[in-house]
């Protein structure tokens, strides 16, 4: 972009927008043609317009193309697309469908969590000495690695179950059910973990955390109950759908701001208020609340792949770094399959089931990403180490699909309309549990097309 100097920085941002969307799409084609979720498109892209490909031309074309200067517009871009996708993954997870599954599924779950949580502390305290950063405690580091190891990405597991036809089978609700518990478990360890490394001290840590506490009860007590009766009284013009938009979008930003303002993170605010969200009334809802956000979201969640794909270098790693890399990527699998698959075989499902949950599990996608780009932010990791677990996140994602299909357990996926990267209500309607919840436990929302 040589005329770029004279070209106003909102003219350059969003060219650098068209350039990504077109990127996303044509590599969405891509690789839908090797049975890949969406979001490995959306990684891939992020990575080739960064450093480790584009960087590896003379004259540093990622510098070119994206300019220092409107690297902070397009972050604010992408955490717009981000914070809707996090409040569209909260509205999914239905957490009374959980209710009366029995006490197998808790203790696959448990164990699908604490296995990958115990191998990735190890493989964490091994990593500390050379991919610690001087501001953050070992135990810190240790806690925070921990929970990106064993966090399975919810939104893109629904899609690969439903383009697999795994919808109604024993190891798709399974799998969904311990997702679904093993992210809010994640999540709400992720929150101490922040609240630990952003506090000065003992003091400003007990005050985020009971600020925390108090946000939670206000949501749960106050929030839910308003939202309720929002929804319940609203009128069916066109007007009022307008208003209703509007009032929960401004509800999911000011929910964002509150997090933020605790010291926590934004993202946690627009989760929690998805959460909070009813999930009654699915059909109208989706058509006037849902799909608008979820297609906002669409168009700018490529951008925070790329913001996420230039603070990553693979060229970089060298020898030591490729050795950490292997440690980090057979500890995450190794993880997640023993954690997964073992405790699915001895909860009663054959080995070939067992080996597909294990796969599911495995996935990690967009929130792994999320993950990372929060403890980026708040220097808890090194930029070494943070292109190492974007990498694994990568390679764990696509592991899914060629596995699935080797256990003879894959579908081929829907290849009609537009995708978005991860779909958060990509189960469709025929998902028994803890996708797409909006209905009643017998009602699968004939109203809703699948996505």
């Amino acid at each position: 972009m040589a005329t770029g100097d004279a070209l106003p920085l909102e003219a350059i941002v969003l060219i650098d927008v068209a350039i990504v969307l077109l990127a996303g799409a044509a590599m969405a084609r891509c690789v839908r043609r090797l049975h890949q979720p969406p979001v490995v498109a959306e990684i891939a892209v992020g990575l080739l317009l960064g450093p480790s490909l584009l960087g590896l031309l003379p004259g540093d074309v990622p510098a070119q193309i994206f300019p220092a200067d409107a690297r902070p517009l397009l972050g604010a871009i992408s955490q717009v697309g981000l914070v809707l996708f996090m409040f569209l993954a909260g509205w999914e997870l239905d957490l009374t469908r959980l209710r009366g599954r029995g006490r197998s599924v808790g203790a696959v779950a448990a164990l699908a969590m604490a296995v990958p949580f115990a191998l990735g502390a190890g493989a964490a305290a091994l990593l500390y000495s050379s991919q610690g950063t001087h501001d953050v405690g070992r135990g810190t580091f240790i806690l925070y690695l921990a929970t990106a190891f064993s966090i399975t990405a919810f939104p893109v597991l629904a899609r690969i179950i439903r383009d697999g036809g795994l919808s109604t089978t024993r190891v798709g609700t399974l799998a969904m059910a311990c997702a679904a518990i093993g992210d809010v478990v994640a999540w709400c360890v992720l929150v101490l973990v922040v609240a630990v490394a952003g506090a000065g001290g003992t003091g400003e840590f007990f005050l985020v955390l009971t600020l925390t506490v108090a946000y939670g009860l206000v949501m749960a007590l106050g929030v839910r109950p308003l939202l309720a009766r929002v929804l319940l009284r609203r009128r069916g013009t066109r007007t009022d759908k307008s208003t209703l938009l509007v009032l929960i979008v401004s509800g999911v930003f000011v929910s964002s701001f509150a997090t933020s303002w605790i010291g926590i993170h934004a993202i946690f605010g627009a989760f929690a208020f998805g959460l909070v969200m009813p999930r009654r009334r699915a059909p109208e809802l989706h058509h006037e609340v849902e799909a608008p956000i979820e297609k906002v979201s669409t168009l700018l969640l490529p951008v925070f792949f790329v913001v996420t794909g230039l603070s990553v270098d693979v060229g970089a790693l060298g020898a030591s770094g490729l050795l950490a890399l292997a440690l980090i990527v057979g500890t995450a699998v190794l993880g997640k399959f023993a954690g997964a698959a073992l405790p699915a075989r001895a909860a009663g499902l054959g080995w070939r089931e067992a080996g597909a949950f294990g796969a599911l599990m495995n996935t990690r996608g967009l929130t792994e990403l999320v993950i990372l780009g929060i403890g980026r932010e708040l220097g808890l990791i090194s930029a070494q180490m943070f292109t190492m677990m974007v990498v694994m996140a990568l390679l764990t994602t696509a592991m899914a699909g060629p596995l699935l299909r080797l256990l003879g357990m894959g579908g081929t996926p829907a290849a009609t309309g537009p995708e978005r990267p991860e779909s958060t209500a990509g189960a469709g309607p025929s998902v028994p549990v803890a996708a797409g919840g909006r209905g009643e436990e017998s009602d699968p929302l004939p109203g809703r097309p699948p996505r």
